[in-house]
């Protein structure tokens, strides 16, 4: 990718609405014009956590970027972008596969393909994303496992309650699918309708899904 006349998107981010991101915004647009770079789009959410589903300014971005708006996206750091170490990996390997720079700048972290480091570095976030996967899956299985004997003791319903509230019983036939995709999917711009017709869940579930995540942050 050439280093002149890039047409470059910048993302900020703040979690509260009481913070401002002009200092982030100042500073990406500051390492755009040393290099000669357009600034094609700017995207700021303000307000939202880096972990919700539903960041608005975060959508925009990623549908102009199917439609190649840009050549590179320029952040401050990696947890502008997100908290969650899996979707950040999963949005940086989607913009790589539209042929797509992706550059936290304070931080020397840059998908550049000419680059060695920036090859090892993702290869590493990569790694560090699914060693994170995996212990989700571990706290998940023993959180059941817990349950389990919670409500074969008698106590679900009286001094333990399922995260629902309604106090199922453990092996009780359900659907089995990854939460973490369908707030990946979100994240990408599909809709719930398009969510649960990919993953073959209802519509309800997808929600619900995605209301539970974002209590969470």
């Amino acid at each position: 990718m050439p280093n002149e006349n890039n047409r470059v998107a910048l993302y900020a981010r703040v979690s509260t609405t009481d913070q401002n991101c002009e200092l982030q915004v100042t500073e990406l647009r500051e390492y755009a014009r040393r290099r000669a770079w357009e600034i094609v789009g700017e995207f700021v959410d303000t307000g939202w956590s880096g972990t919700l589903a539903n960041r608005p300014e975060f959508h925009r971005l990623m549908q102009d970027a199917r439609r190649r708006a840009f050549d590179a996206v320029i952040v401050y750091k990696l947890d502008r972008w997100g908290r969650s170490l899996p979707h950040c990996i999963e949005t940086i390997q989607e913009l790589r596969s539209l042929g797509i720079r992706w550059i936290a700048t304070t931080q020397n972290v840059d998908t550049d393909e000419s680059n060695p480091m920036a090859r090892l570095l993702l290869h590493l976030m990569a790694a560090f994303s699914e060693f994170e996967r995996e212990l989700i899956r571990e706290r998940t299985q023993a959180g059941r496992l817990r349950y389990q004997r919670d409500f074969e003791a008698g106590r679900v319903g009286r001094t333990v309650h399922s995260r629902s509230g309604r106090d199922m019983p453990p092996n009780r036939p359900g659907k089995v699918f990854d939460r973490e995709e369908v707030i990946v999917l979100r994240d990408q711009g599909l809709s719930y309708r398009a969510i649960a017709e990919r993953m073959n869940l209802g519509v309800g579930t997808v929600v619900r899904t995605l209301q539970a995540r974002s209590k969470m942050c």
